[in-house]
């Protein structure tokens, strides 16, 4: 059965993305424990792009679908996982990338939403935190999405949450971030 087809985010609103957020069924990942059957010879570099023995898979919808049976193991490795199956998969950097921003309303009344580089819609909020890595000079944001699993929040993207936040900063009060439904991120690595 052919998965869905994502909606043009740019065209809805906040309130329709988070609709359509919910109403996603995701795969029970956590809930299967088959035993450990090989590697799958996938790897997700560090852009994103998916691979399968050494070369790109080109079509999105196979990403798509091998992105709903991703589970990160306790141990920090990642599995495409079934109810039949467990195989390794190798990750460079986070197992998806955050590749726009919709933003609305402002202050701590601000909500903000990512489309993930598989199509995938996340609000960040309490569940779907954004945490910053890495230094004042190179900062790495990344965007958890779900059981461990979390995003690199794309460059440009990253630029239009710092240019939100510095426009709304308190000057000199308090850490530079962002509100998003009701929860407030910093922006600056270690805090």
């Amino acid at each position: 059965m052919p998965m869905k087809p994502m909606p043009d985010f740019s065209a809805l609103s906040l309130s329709e993305i988070a609709r359509f957020e919910q109403e996603q069924r995701l795969p029970p990942v956590d809930q299967w424990h088959p035993d450990h059957c090989g590697d799958s010879e996938m790897r997700i570099a560090a852009d994103g792009t998916w691979y399968h023995q050494g070369s790109p898979i080109g079509r999105p919808e196979m990403v798509r679908l091998f992105s709903t049976i991703l589970r990160r193991e306790e141990d920090g490795s990642h599995v495409l996982v079934t109810p039949a199956e467990k195989l390794s998969i190798a990750v460079d950097d986070a197992p998806f990338l955050a590749v726009t921003l919709n933003s609305e309303g402002s202050g701590a009344e601000r909500r903000l939403a990512f489309r993930l580089n598989t199509g995938e819609p996340v609000t960040a909020n309490a569940d779907h935190a954004i945490r910053m890595r890495g230094t004042a000079e190179e900062p790495r944001p990344y965007l958890h999405v779900r059981r461990g699993l979390e995003a690199l929040i794309a460059r440009p993207v990253f630029y239009e949450l710092a240019h939100i936040a510095m426009h709304e900063a308190d000057k000199g009060n308090g850490p530079i971030g962002l509100w998003s439904c009701g929860h407030f991120f910093p922006l600056e690595p270690g805090r």
